[in-house]
């Protein structure tokens, strides 16, 4: 199985990233895990949240961000990856002139029903 990302319609996640499923068991056959290219916009952040079973990996392939990882928040920018241990609460938020861009693996394969929002909408007084 290949998948083109130029033929991949994003979409919205519950956390308010854009994603683009390069890889995901409901359309392309793999079965354990997902990859995704996730973009948030310069100036803009994901909500924070967890997922109860799924791990991730976040490699960030262009921008400059800040990942907040339970307690911590790491700079991260091109080249960096970042793994997100289930039940670990986590948000990013684009801090450079452009738009984040990462890859993210999740095993098991994403599912909105997995993530659990801790926070409405975007505040000044999170950690993001």
């Amino acid at each position: 199985m290949k998948t083109r990302h130029a033929d991949i319609e994003p979409y919205l996640t519950k956390d308010g990233s854009e994603i683009r499923e390069l890889m995901h068991p409901a359309h392309h056959g793999n079965r354990k895990q997902s990859l995704a290219e996730a973009t948030v916009p310069a100036g803009a952040r994901t909500l924070l949240h967890r997922h109860r079973e799924t791990e991730e990996l976040y490699h960030v392939t262009s921008g400059e961000g800040l990942l907040t990882l339970g307690e911590d928040r790491i700079k991260v920018g091109p080249g960096d990856t970042a793994l997100i241990p289930p039940g670990t609460p986590h948000c990013i938020e684009a801090t450079g002139a452009g738009p984040l861009r990462i890859l993210c693996c999740s095993s098991p394969a994403y599912r909105h029903e997995d993530t659990e929002l801790l926070e409405v909408q975007s505040s000044s007084d999170s950690p993001c």
